[in-house]
Protein backbone atom coordinates (compact mmCIF):
# COMPACT_ATOMS: atom_id res chain seq x y z
CA UNK A 1 0.00 0.00 0.00
CA UNK A 2 0.98 3.56 -0.70
CA UNK A 3 1.56 5.91 2.05
CA UNK A 4 -1.39 7.51 2.00
CA UNK A 5 -2.98 4.31 2.35
CA UNK A 6 -1.43 3.59 5.26
CA UNK A 7 -2.39 7.08 6.64
CA UNK A 8 -5.95 6.44 5.78
CA UNK A 9 -6.48 3.39 7.49
CA UNK A 10 -4.76 4.79 10.91
CA UNK A 11 -6.88 7.90 10.72
CA UNK A 12 -10.30 5.58 9.82
CA UNK A 13 -9.27 2.84 12.88
CA UNK A 14 -9.01 5.03 15.43
CA UNK A 15 -11.56 7.61 14.43
CA UNK A 16 -13.98 4.54 14.75
CA UNK A 17 -12.66 3.29 17.57
CA UNK A 18 -13.61 6.12 19.43
CA UNK A 19 -16.80 6.06 18.07
CA UNK A 20 -17.08 2.68 18.95
CA UNK A 21 -15.77 2.73 22.23
CA UNK A 22 -18.66 5.43 23.11
CA UNK A 23 -21.51 2.76 21.65
CA UNK A 24 -20.32 0.06 23.62
CA UNK A 25 -20.33 2.00 26.85
CA UNK A 26 -24.28 1.93 26.24
CA UNK A 27 -24.72 -1.72 24.96
CA UNK A 28 -23.10 -2.54 27.58
CA UNK A 29 -25.05 -0.72 30.00
CA UNK A 30 -28.36 -2.11 28.64
CA UNK A 31 -26.79 -5.50 28.61
CA UNK A 32 -25.95 -5.76 32.15
CA UNK A 33 -28.77 -3.38 33.18
CA UNK A 34 -31.80 -4.87 31.33
CA UNK A 35 -30.58 -8.74 29.67
CA UNK A 36 -28.62 -8.99 26.87
CA UNK A 37 -31.47 -10.87 23.84
CA UNK A 38 -32.94 -7.65 23.52
CA UNK A 39 -30.10 -5.25 23.65
CA UNK A 40 -28.00 -7.31 20.48
CA UNK A 41 -31.22 -7.27 18.68
CA UNK A 42 -31.04 -3.83 19.00
CA UNK A 43 -27.25 -3.36 18.40
CA UNK A 44 -27.59 -5.92 15.45
CA UNK A 45 -30.22 -3.88 13.79
CA UNK A 46 -28.05 -0.55 13.89
CA UNK A 47 -25.28 -2.19 12.52
CA UNK A 48 -27.51 -3.59 9.64
CA UNK A 49 -28.83 -0.07 8.79
CA UNK A 50 -25.67 1.43 9.19
CA UNK A 51 -24.12 -0.96 6.46
CA UNK A 52 -27.17 -0.22 4.05
CA UNK A 53 -26.23 3.17 4.13
CA UNK A 54 -22.91 2.74 2.60
CA UNK A 55 -23.58 0.06 0.84
CA UNK A 56 -26.57 2.58 -0.94
CA UNK A 57 -24.53 6.21 -0.61
CA UNK A 58 -20.79 4.76 -0.97
CA UNK A 59 -21.13 3.60 -4.84
CA UNK A 60 -23.14 6.26 -5.52
CA UNK A 61 -20.13 9.26 -4.40
CA UNK A 62 -17.85 7.42 -5.94
CA UNK A 63 -19.31 6.82 -9.70
CA UNK A 64 -21.60 9.91 -9.80
CA UNK A 65 -19.89 12.43 -8.45
CA UNK A 66 -16.86 14.71 -10.51
CA UNK A 67 -13.90 13.65 -8.98
CA UNK A 68 -12.68 17.11 -8.07
CA UNK A 69 -15.91 18.35 -6.80
CA UNK A 70 -16.04 15.24 -4.15
CA UNK A 71 -12.34 15.82 -2.79
CA UNK A 72 -13.54 19.52 -2.20
CA UNK A 73 -16.73 19.16 -0.69
CA UNK A 74 -14.85 16.01 1.27
CA UNK A 75 -12.01 18.28 2.26
CA UNK A 76 -14.05 21.02 3.83
CA UNK A 77 -16.12 18.72 5.53
CA UNK A 78 -13.31 16.70 7.17
CA UNK A 79 -11.84 20.45 8.08
CA UNK A 80 -15.22 21.01 10.24
CA UNK A 81 -14.96 17.77 11.87
CA UNK A 82 -11.10 17.42 12.71
CA UNK A 83 -11.11 20.90 13.66
CA UNK A 84 -13.77 20.32 16.14
CA UNK A 85 -12.28 17.50 17.07
CA UNK A 86 -8.92 19.10 17.51
CA UNK A 87 -10.32 22.17 19.29
CA UNK A 88 -12.07 19.68 21.60
CA UNK A 89 -8.74 17.33 22.67
CA UNK A 90 -6.52 20.86 23.08
CA UNK A 91 -9.22 22.01 25.46
CA UNK A 92 -9.32 18.91 26.96
CA UNK A 93 -5.38 18.43 27.15
CA UNK A 94 -4.87 22.04 28.50
CA UNK A 95 -7.14 21.90 31.66
CA UNK A 96 -9.75 23.71 30.00
CA UNK A 97 -12.62 21.46 29.78
CA UNK A 98 -13.13 18.12 31.63
CA UNK A 99 -11.73 14.80 30.55
CA UNK A 100 -14.44 12.32 28.46
CA UNK A 101 -15.30 10.13 31.69
CA UNK A 102 -16.53 6.83 29.75
CA UNK A 103 -16.92 5.64 33.76
CA UNK A 104 -19.23 8.16 34.98
CA UNK A 105 -21.18 7.88 31.80
CA UNK A 106 -22.07 4.30 32.36
CA UNK A 107 -22.82 4.46 35.71
CA UNK A 108 -25.58 6.99 34.65
CA UNK A 109 -26.68 4.93 32.17
CA UNK A 110 -27.08 1.62 34.56
CA UNK A 111 -28.78 4.26 36.95
CA UNK A 112 -31.22 5.25 34.28
CA UNK A 113 -31.65 2.06 32.79
CA UNK A 114 -32.48 0.44 36.52
CA UNK A 115 -35.38 3.01 37.20
CA UNK A 116 -36.79 1.38 34.60
CA UNK A 117 -39.08 -1.42 35.39
CA UNK A 118 -38.69 -4.53 33.45
CA UNK A 119 -41.07 -6.22 30.91
CA UNK A 120 -41.81 -9.70 30.30
CA UNK A 121 -40.33 -11.28 26.97
CA UNK A 122 -38.79 -8.60 24.40
CA UNK A 123 -37.67 -5.61 26.17
CA UNK A 124 -38.31 -2.86 24.44
CA UNK A 125 -36.12 -0.23 26.30
CA UNK A 126 -33.44 -2.53 25.87
CA UNK A 127 -33.48 -2.35 22.44
CA UNK A 128 -34.33 1.06 21.71
CA UNK A 129 -30.97 2.16 23.66
CA UNK A 130 -28.94 -0.34 22.49
CA UNK A 131 -30.25 0.57 18.77
CA UNK A 132 -30.16 4.75 19.29
CA UNK A 133 -26.60 4.14 20.81
CA UNK A 134 -25.03 2.29 18.25
CA UNK A 135 -27.30 3.80 15.18
CA UNK A 136 -25.88 7.83 16.45
CA UNK A 137 -22.42 7.08 17.09
CA UNK A 138 -21.99 4.31 13.95
CA UNK A 139 -23.42 7.58 11.77
CA UNK A 140 -20.24 9.50 12.39
CA UNK A 141 -18.65 6.03 11.60
CA UNK A 142 -20.49 6.06 8.39
CA UNK A 143 -19.80 9.89 7.50
CA UNK A 144 -15.52 9.02 8.58
CA UNK A 145 -15.45 5.89 5.71
CA UNK A 146 -17.47 7.69 3.18
CA UNK A 147 -15.40 10.82 3.10
CA UNK A 148 -11.76 9.50 3.82
CA UNK A 149 -12.91 6.60 1.53
CA UNK A 150 -14.67 8.05 -1.41
CA UNK A 151 -12.05 10.53 -2.75
CA UNK A 152 -9.93 8.16 -3.42
CA UNK A 153 -11.58 5.53 -4.18
CA UNK A 154 -10.31 3.74 -1.07
CA UNK A 155 -13.97 2.91 -0.09
CA UNK A 156 -13.54 -1.08 0.44
CA UNK A 157 -10.13 -0.06 2.29
CA UNK A 158 -11.93 2.70 4.55
CA UNK A 159 -14.18 -0.16 5.60
CA UNK A 160 -12.13 -2.74 6.17
CA UNK A 161 -10.32 -0.56 9.01
CA UNK A 162 -13.88 0.08 10.31
CA UNK A 163 -14.71 -3.25 10.30
CA UNK A 164 -11.00 -4.20 12.27
CA UNK A 165 -12.04 -1.00 14.69
CA UNK A 166 -15.27 -3.12 15.19
CA UNK A 167 -14.14 -6.62 15.67
CA UNK A 168 -10.84 -4.71 18.69
CA UNK A 169 -13.47 -2.82 20.41
CA UNK A 170 -16.18 -5.77 20.69
CA UNK A 171 -13.42 -8.23 21.89
CA UNK A 172 -12.10 -5.71 24.28
CA UNK A 173 -15.48 -5.04 25.59
CA UNK A 174 -16.38 -8.97 25.99
CA UNK A 175 -13.06 -9.36 27.92
CA UNK A 176 -13.77 -6.91 30.00
CA UNK A 177 -17.56 -6.49 30.12
CA UNK A 178 -17.73 -3.05 31.25
CA UNK A 179 -16.88 0.06 29.78
CA UNK A 180 -13.12 0.79 28.12
CA UNK A 181 -11.93 3.71 30.70
CA UNK A 182 -8.14 2.52 30.21
CA UNK A 183 -8.59 3.71 26.50
CA UNK A 184 -6.48 7.14 26.01
CA UNK A 185 -9.57 8.53 24.39
CA UNK A 186 -8.46 12.22 24.31
CA UNK A 187 -4.83 11.29 22.88
CA UNK A 188 -6.98 9.31 20.06
CA UNK A 189 -9.50 12.34 19.78
CA UNK A 190 -6.32 14.68 19.00
CA UNK A 191 -4.56 12.04 16.66
CA UNK A 192 -7.73 11.97 14.61
CA UNK A 193 -8.48 15.48 14.84
CA UNK A 194 -5.03 16.10 13.41
CA UNK A 195 -5.53 13.19 10.76
CA UNK A 196 -9.02 14.76 9.43
CA UNK A 197 -7.72 17.81 9.25
CA UNK A 198 -4.78 17.06 7.53
CA UNK A 199 -7.01 15.18 4.79
CA UNK A 200 -9.16 17.83 4.57
CA UNK A 201 -6.91 20.47 3.90
CA UNK A 202 -5.09 18.10 1.33
CA UNK A 203 -8.00 17.02 -0.60
CA UNK A 204 -9.83 20.59 -0.36
CA UNK A 205 -6.70 22.32 -1.80
CA UNK A 206 -6.70 19.75 -5.14
CA UNK A 207 -10.45 20.09 -5.25
CA UNK A 208 -9.89 24.04 -5.58
CA UNK A 209 -6.94 22.73 -8.38
CA UNK A 210 -3.92 22.80 -6.17
CA UNK A 211 -0.83 20.28 -7.04
CA UNK A 212 1.26 19.36 -3.69
CA UNK A 213 4.88 19.02 -4.40
CA UNK A 214 5.52 15.28 -3.59
CA UNK A 215 2.09 14.20 -4.17
CA UNK A 216 0.86 11.84 -1.28
CA UNK A 217 3.25 12.51 0.94
CA UNK A 218 2.91 15.87 1.45
CA UNK A 219 -0.30 14.67 3.39
CA UNK A 220 3.03 13.59 6.42
CA UNK A 221 3.95 16.95 5.63
CA UNK A 222 0.86 18.38 7.11
CA UNK A 223 0.50 15.44 9.58
CA UNK A 224 3.63 16.81 10.85
CA UNK A 225 2.83 20.44 10.67
CA UNK A 226 -0.85 20.27 12.63
CA UNK A 227 1.15 18.07 15.57
CA UNK A 228 3.78 20.33 16.14
CA UNK A 229 0.82 23.10 15.82
CA UNK A 230 -0.91 21.44 18.30
CA UNK A 231 1.33 20.46 21.06
CA UNK A 232 2.39 24.10 21.16
CA UNK A 233 -1.12 25.03 21.73
CA UNK A 234 -1.42 22.87 24.24
CA UNK A 235 1.44 23.99 25.75
CA UNK A 236 0.95 27.76 25.50
CA UNK A 237 -2.86 26.88 27.20
CA UNK A 238 -1.14 25.36 30.18
CA UNK A 239 1.42 28.18 30.92
CA UNK A 240 -1.49 30.62 30.59
CA UNK A 241 -3.93 28.74 32.46
CA UNK A 242 -0.60 28.33 35.27
CA UNK A 243 -0.48 31.90 35.24
CA UNK A 244 -4.08 32.43 35.92
CA UNK A 245 -4.26 30.07 38.73
CA UNK A 246 -1.09 31.84 40.02
CA UNK A 247 -2.90 35.10 39.43
CA UNK A 248 -6.07 34.64 41.02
Amino acid sequence: MKTSDWVLVGAVFLACGVEMVEALTIVLAAGLTRGWRSTLEGAAAAVLVLGALVVIFGPALVHLVPLGTLRLVVGVLLLIFGLQWLRKAILRASGYAAMHDEEAIFRREVDELSAVPKTAGRDGVAFTVSFKGVFLEGMEVVVIVLTLGAPTHRLGLATAAAAAAFVVVVLAGVAVRHALTDVPENAMKMTVGIMLTSFGTFWGAEGAGVRWPGGDLAILALVALYLVTTLATVAALRRRRGVSAEVA
